[in-house]
């Protein structure tokens, strides 16, 4: 695109371990780039590889775009709506790139408050873990104009590895992240059901995964999650339970509206209520996959830090 190489004046709001990584890659992209944080010494880091700091929200949105990179749609909703806010600092024309993982019903809220307020918007969900985050190596679901995304571009080039459309509307990027991350809880529970039952016959766990990750089940999430749940590795978290079952909430919360029976996902809402209720709720979020052991009698999930 025209805009490969072009250099980019952004804010970035939202610096977990997710988000530091990268505002790192854009940064190291030879962006601009404006950082907020609610807690200010996470903007440390980044101040000492050239980021500019920013005291509040609208101090953020005085270029051509700014990324959001928050936990949940409440904290979304505050930045945005919020007195001092994206909505009412951003100015016309700018964008605002959505990489929260959020609900449906909030992507088209947002969607329609940017467009009355003559600004753009657009989802850029992603997957990935905080090293894949800081090597830029992560994968993004983007939806929204065509020629925002294009504008966007050179800004999701310094932190992916691939990039895939999925439609004009917004909310389409946040619909398949939900759904995908349904499908890696949906492997975390079969993966710690499977290791539950074959430690319990005196099978090592090890072992048992190098036979799935090479024969039936290649994939990374079986790779990089079994080999947590087989070490019993939940700490530090990479994905913390308790956005795993605030993502199974907002899956089940779009299927009900879309009137699609996700039988499965209620089961692995109640799974991450469980973990929460036995205080893991800071702990990976596949510790859900540690919860068969902990039935089964082997072994008690660790409690989180």
């Amino acid at each position: 695109m025209a805009n490969r190489n072009k250099t980019m004046k952004v804010g970035f709001i939202g610096l977990g371990r997710m988000g530091s990584g990268m505002a790192g890659r854009l940064l190291q992209a030879g962006h601009e780039v404006t950082v907020y944080n609610r807690t200010p010494d996470k903007l440390k880091p980044l101040i000492m590889l050239g980021a500019k700091p920013a005291a509040k929200v609208s101090e953020a949105c005085r270029g051509d775009a700014v990324i959001t990179m928050l936990a949940d749609d409440e904290a979304v909703e505050s930045v945005v709506f919020g007195e001092g806010g994206i909505l009412k600092s951003l100015r016309r024309d700018a964008i605002h790139v959505s990489m929260s993982t959020i609900s449906v019903t909030l992507s088209e809220k947002l969607t329609a408050a940017h467009e009355r307020a003559g600004q753009r918007f657009v989802s850029a969900t992603v997957f990935g873990r905080p090293d894949m985050a800081a090597a830029g190596k992560l994968f993004i679901i983007t939806a929204g104009a065509q020629d925002v995304l294009g504008t966007c571009e050179p800004l999701f080039e310094a932190m992916v590895h691939k990039t895939f459309h999925m439609g004009d509307e917004p909310k389409a990027a946040n619909l398949v992240k939900l759904s995908c991350n349904f499908l890696i809880a949906s492997a975390l529970e079969s993966l710690g059901e499977a290791m539950a039952l074959i430690s319990k016959g005196g099978i090592d766990r090890h072992s048992y995964l190098a036979i799935l990750t090479s024969t039936l089940f290649t994939g990374p999430a079986f790779a990089n999650y079994g080999a947590l749940i087989a070490e019993r590795k939940f700490e530090p978290a990479g994905f913390a339970a308790k956005l795993g079952e605030k993502d199974i909430r907002l899956a089940l919360a779009a299927a009900q509206n879309l009137r699609v029976p996700m039988p499965v996902a209620s089961l692995l809402h109640d799974r991450f209520l469980t973990l929460l209720a036995r205080g893991g709720e800071n702990l990976d979020w596949s510790a859900i996959g540690g919860l068969a052991a902990s039935d089964a009698g082997l072994e008690d999930l660790p409690k989180a830090a």
